[in-house]
């Protein structure tokens, strides 16, 4: 070889120049290969069981735009098959469908299970409580989460707020009730802690699901019913058979419909598929907020077309309820104190916010709401 044809002292061979180069490709290739390759999730097939009848759109729409997100945001590894109540368990049964594994998930109110225990109501709705955005902002606080997560975690469930209603009416009544000794006697379908509040007013609290409530008033074994408000209520058919249409009502102020997921199989989930599933719940609760903001008035109107005569509760039965709230909070606060620390941490949060929301929110809604019904 010709001295200008020789390498540089310090370079290598040419015959060593390609095996370095030849090494060195196939490192640069084993390097690459992780950033490049598709990690391929798993499949996963969950089973949600309803508390509320396929008929009420606005309610099951939650479920249904839920699974349809989740299979999408998957590319259909993760599928999620609805079951409206009675397909596999009742709707009053979805908690313990998913605590014993017998389904995945469900989609429920939380405080159908007060009976178990009083603290199921603060994820749902409270008898003079928050309203929908407080409810909401409520939950997704660290504080609340930090008390709430462990509690539902004793059951065996992980809860993820999911849906809601807004502010509900009151009921539909077959007399006129004007006065706290009307409710004497009342047999009153009511779900969570207003039973026991109504109780003490002399009120017959039965808590029913949606499907049976109708057949119960139709046959008298009910004297009044609640169950969300126009929507929901026009396609129950409560107008046939009650005239008299309440509001407020005061224990559903802004009530949150929940997601419960068996606490093994949400631990089984990959972190990717968590994200949708909380994303996705996400997604439907402000659906399903929409859609009872955007059809609740229209629906009024028709049931007002047949008949139903819109009345207010009196001050006097306010008042009394009031009082009757804060006396059964105390009660169990005295006997549970679970429930006695998240009332703490709640009222904390509901005294604090209402001092906003009347100098800004309530003021201007009140002005707002009575100019253009005069306009």
């Amino acid at each position: 070889m010709a001295a200008q044809d020789r390498p540089p002292p310090d370079c290598p061979h040419p015959s060593r120049r390609r095996a370095i180069g030849a090494l060195a490709g196939a490192g640069a290739a084993t390097l690459a290969a992780p950033a490049i390759a598709q990690t391929v999730q798993p499949t996963v097939r969950w089973r949600l069981t309803s508390s509320f009848p396929k008929s009420l759109e606005a309610l099951t729409l939650c479920s249904t735009l839920f699974a349809d997100r989740v299979a999408k945001a998957t590319e259909g590894r993760f599928q999620i098959q609805f079951f409206a109540p009675g397909e596999i368990v009742g709707a009053l049964q979805a908690l313990d469908a998913v605590q014993n594994g017998t389904v995945e998930c469900a989609h429920t109110g939380s405080y159908y299970y007060v009976g178990k225990d009083p603290t199921f109501a603060f994820a749902c709705a409270m008898p003079f409580g928050l309203n929908t955005r407080l409810q909401h902002a409520w939950l997704s606080q660290g504080d609340t989460k930090a008390l709430l997560d462990p509690f539902f975690a004793g059951y065996n469930i992980v809860h993820i707020p999911f849906g809601n209603t807004g502010a509900q009416m009151g009921g539909w009544f077959r007399k006129e009730i004007n006065t706290v000794a009307d409710l004497q006697g009342l047999k009153f379908r009511v779900g969570g802690l207003a039973g026991r509040v109504l109780q003490k007013l002399g009120v017959v609290p039965q808590q029913t699901g949606a499907g049976d409530i109708y057949p119960a008033l139709e046959r008298g074994t009910l004297d009044a019913v609640e169950f969300v408000g126009p929507l929901d209520d026009e396609k129950l058919g409560f107008v046939k058979v009650a005239k008299f249409y309440y509001a407020p009502g005061w224990w559903d102020p802004g009530t949150a419909t929940n997601l419960f997921i068996n606490k093994a199989k949400w631990e089984e989930l990959p972190e990717s598929y968590k994200s949708i599933v909380t994303s996705a719940a996400a997604e439907a609760t402000a659906a399903m907020i929409n859609r009872y903001d955007a059809e609740n008035a229209a629906a009024l109107r028709r049931l007002i077309g047949q008949g139903a005569q819109v009345r207010l509760f009196s001050r006097e039965i306010l008042d009394a309820s009031y009082k009757a709230t804060n006396d059964l909070y105390a009660e169990i606060a005295a006997g549970n104190e679970t429930f006695k620390r998240v009332l703490d941490n709640w009222t904390t949060f509901r005294r604090e916010t209402a001092t906003w929301f009347s100098i800004a929110e309530t003021q201007l809604d009140a002005y707002l709401q009575g100019a253009v019904r005069r306009t």
